[in-house]
């Protein structure tokens, strides 16, 4: 099954942190996930979260190092138990993990080179902890210029050379449209080694429905392929978001009901 889990950092954007978590509820939504927990009212954010039985589908991993940097390597590690921690108060199990820009005069196979090393120093940590850890390539022509990690292809090598259920990859459907395309087998041929996925519209990262993107087939065939968890809507709502949701949360239910009957 999947489930829509917006982000709350960028949905509901007139409405104070807290108020999003109620507002999520109100849309008839299940989950929701944001970026950084360090400047939050953790506190709250539960309060707010178990009085409306919502799940947090992801949080990011504090701070965001830059792993193609071997020296900033120990320090990643001896702080990843902070992140696990806020994860397990918001009964959360997935945290967003990014490589960092890439180090200018460094070969580039050095620095994935490091980013895998750093991986597996961390899998058995958050193996451990019930944790799983999702690297996230991001793209540069739009909204990351430097970014070290931008190709899906790439990224599922990583995966593959750190070697644990710990580690998988979060595929951004809007970032891998704009870097590569090719969106649907890229992800199929690989779901195994997904953890988690992003979806917004190209171009604008605006919702789902306002530009070239068909998310129904996209997102039934990730389904079919065995696909099952949650679909993070982090996009700019061009609309209200209250309005914009809306189809593409009935599009996942009519998906849902499909795949089961299937």
């Amino acid at each position: 099954m999947l489930t829509l889990s917006p982000c709350l950092e960028m949905l509901f954007p007139n409405l104070p942190f807290l108020e999003r978590i109620d507002a999520t509820a109100e849309a008839g939504l299940t989950a929701f996930e944001f970026w950084r927990w360090s400047n939050k009212d953790l506190d709250a954010v539960v309060q707010h979260q178990q009085a409306h039985g919502l799940r947090v589908s992801s949080i990011s991993g504090e701070p965001g190092n830059n792993l193609a940097d071997p020296n900033t390597h120990a320090d990643f590690l001896a702080k990843l138990g902070s992140s696990f921690a806020a994860a397990r108060r918001l009964g959360c199990s997935t945290l967003i993990v990014t490589t960092g820009n890439e180090r200018p005069n460094v070969a580039r196979a050095e620095q994935i080179d490091a980013v895998v090393d750093a991986l597996r120093q961390a899998a058995p940590l958050a193996q451990a902890a019930g944790m799983l850890l999702t690297l996230e390539p991001l793209n540069p022509l739009v909204d990351h210029k430097g970014y070290l990690l931008n190709y899906s292809d790439e990224g599922f090598s990583i995966i593959d050379r750190v070697g644990s259920p710990a580690v998988k990859l979060l595929f951004d459907i809007y970032h891998q449209q704009v870097t590569e395309g090719n969106v649907t087998q890229r992800l199929t041929q690989n779901v195994e080694k997904v953890g988690h996925i992003h979806i917004a519209d190209v171009p604008g990262r605006f919702e789902p429905g306002t530009g070239e993107l068909n998310y129904r087939f996209v997102l039934e065939q990730l389904a079919r392929a065995g696909y099952n968890g949650f679909i993070g809507l982090e996009c700019r709502p061009h609309k209200p978001t209250p309005e914009a949701l809306q189809p593409i949360k009935r599009i996942i239910e009519e998906i849902n009901q499909v795949v089961a009957t299937a």
